[in-house]
């Protein structure tokens, strides 16, 4: 393992990515993690699902707070597994000023967990992408979260928000964050993919999205919907112009008829948005738009690449993303 650690950093692009998963960090390996992010020399960060101890955690977790190069940290699949190691991150998010994106999906942290980490979270300089997916969270977290998402006019907030697999919330809470989302100057993605949401709370975010002037991505997956959801939507498209550029209903009790109509008015504002932009050349990020939509949506949402956010104008083409007539999820496989 370190030698795998010192190739990846010494292949001659600097800085370098460390990307680990499943595995038990070795007090040596931890060391050498920890002189490369002291050392600027690692821009991703990635130990998903790793074991190491909690002394070990504090030893990286310094070392995040020291670096400037460090761009992505992906502590997904329990790393972060108790209120201690929340405290040691959030001292790190604390001191550090480089970091754009942070992965925790899968973390136990709890409604203690955000209040812990709020205040990091909250003032962090760079952040602009989170992932909080499956981290049993409640109201109380929500409605932290809420606050990540300043409005029109406020601080710069994120850009990208990912809250899936969160059961605890209550509709309320959901309904507070699609007001947040409607208003926030900065959300571009928002991922609720199975939450159960239900066609109250549908309607609301369809209400967000029309108000929005920057949302293009909303993940809906499995969240209990309905063709009364599929018809909000529809209408909305239809009759208002929006930011939104791909909208993923899959796994839920909506016709292909609905979910067709939908597409279909999507891609006639791609079109008009195509023919407004001036000609590129071959092999630029128009050619990206005859990729499958599986692809297409992977290089937006992609989360092992080295930079999770991208700046709206490097945003591959508007995209569709529905299930098929077999009601097969279209939703690109993401590394969780």
């Amino acid at each position: 393992m370190l030698a795998y650690l010192c190739a990846r950093r010494c292949s001659g692009m600097l800085p370098a990515s460390i990307q680990i998963t499943g595995e038990q960090l070795s007090p040596a390996e931890v060391q050498d993690i920890s002189e490369s992010l002291k050392g600027g020399r690692v821009r991703l960060l990635s130990i998903r699902g790793c074991q190491l101890s909690d002394r070990d955690f504090g030893r990286i977790c310094r070392s995040v707070a020291e670096s400037r190069s460090l761009a992505q940290l992906n502590l997904n699949l329990g790393v972060v597994s108790g209120l201690s190691r929340t405290r040691h991150l959030a001292d790190a998010l604390g001191a550090n000023r480089s970091l754009h994106t942070l992965f925790l999906h899968g973390s136990p942290l709890l409604d203690a967990g955000l209040v812990t980490l709020n205040a990091a979270l909250s003032t962090h300089p760079a952040l602009v992408s989170l992932d909080l997916g499956d981290c049993m969270l409640g109201d109380q977290a929500l409605g932290l979260v809420c606050g990540l998402l300043p409005p029109d006019g406020a601080k710069s907030g994120l850009r990208e928000l990912t809250l899936s697999a969160n059961p605890g919330i209550s509709s309320n809470s959901w309904a507070r964050l699609a007001i947040a989302a409607a208003h926030s100057s900065q959300l571009r993605v928002l991922n609720l993919d199975y939450n159960p949401l239900g066609d109250r709370i549908a309607g609301m975010l369809a209400v967000a999205v029309a108000s929005s002037r920057t949302l293009e991505v909303l993940d809906l997956e499995g969240t209990g919907l309905t063709n009364q959801s599929a018809q909000v939507f529809l209408d909305m498209v239809e009759n208002y112009p929006t930011s939104l550029r791909v909208l993923v209903l899959a796994e839920n009790d909506i016709s292909p008829e609905l979910q067709q109509q939908i597409g279909d008015l999507l891609s006639e504002g791609e079109d008009d948005d195509d023919r407004e932009a001036p000609a590129l050349q071959p092999g630029s990020a128009s050619s990206r738009a005859l990729l499958p939509i599986r692809d297409k949506y992977q290089q937006i949402r992609d989360k092992s690449q080295p930079l999770a956010w991208l700046p709206h104008s490097n945003l591959s083409p508007p995209t569709v993303m529905l299930t098929s007539s077999l009601g097969d999820s279209l939703l690109a496989e993401t590394e969780m």
